[in-house]
């Protein structure tokens, strides 16, 4: 069941978070990727194994602003953020 304000096809941000962090970690089982909706923005939050934490975030966090940057053109080309920022976050 969705909640309210989220799109039906909530996949598509997600799937790509996950595809490439699963493609970088040791353990790509302990690899969650989940969504929120709040007012100003939508948080997408990406789990990892606590020993694959480096491996997604990479040297001097290139591998993470990549993931955002893919985000955001996910974001404008799929248009469901009506004017919200895209925020990944990395735990």
């Amino acid at each position: 069941m969705r909640s309210r304000g989220q799109p039906e096809h909530s996949a598509p941000m997600e799937e790509l978070i996950s595809y490439i962090a699963k493609s970088l970690v040791n353990d790509p089982s302990q690899v969650k990727v989940r969504r929120r909706v709040t007012q100003s923005a939508i948080v997408v939050e990406l789990k990892v194994a606590p020993e694959d934490i480096g491996r997604v975030i990479g040297k001097d966090g290139r591998v993470a602003n990549a993931m955002r940057t893919l985000l955001r053109v996910a974001d404008q080309s799929g248009g469901r953020s009506r004017g919200k920022r895209v925020i990944l976050e990395i735990n």
